[in-house]
């Protein structure tokens, strides 16, 4: 049985797509799986952001192959983790949970490097040239720290 992880921002585009190919990226598997959803549903079915695709395949990373799904109340049973982006996106997730333990699934992504301080991952569809690079650079980090903990977790 694998342990199964939910990268979730706002449209599934841009941040998620790249938490999703970042961690895979750094977790066996075999004994892992990721995926990735958005809140709104405006791009369900789409390829990630041709500028998210850009800078995963920039550090050796394919999400070229990801569509776009909307998170939805299941995803409470089917996955193990569930990471958000920013606040937004934990307001959203958090409102569709039924019980305390879906609840205790759901937690902002950059608190595993700023613990309880609910720093935001900005999201870089209409932000700066580079901000694709900061995004992806965040979530790296982040995602070395999360991988590190899951594998020694679940080994």
């Amino acid at each position: 049985m694998s342990v199964k992880i939910l990268m979730v921002c706002l449209g599934n585009i841009c941040r998620s797509p790249l938490a999703e190919g970042i961690l895979a990226s750094k977790l066996p598997k075999d004994k892992f799986k990721v995926d990735s959803a958005g809140t709104g549903n405006w791009h369900v079915g789409h390829s990630p952001d041709e500028r998210s695709i850009a800078v995963a395949k920039k550090n050796k990373i394919s999400i070229s192959d990801q569509k776009g799904r909307q998170f939805n109340e299941c995803d409470f049973d089917n996955f193990d983790y569930i990471y958000v982006m920013d606040s937004s996106n934990y307001s959203n997730v958090i409102a569709l949970a039924k019980t305390q333990d879906h609840k205790d699934k759901v937690q902002m992504i950059l608190n595993d490097l700023f613990p309880n301080e609910n720093v935001d991952v900005p999201d870089p569809y209409f932000g700066l040239p580079n901000g694709f690079e900061i995004v992806y650079n965040m979530l790296d980090e982040v995602c070395d720290v999360i991988s590190q903990r899951l594998i020694e977790k679940h080994q």
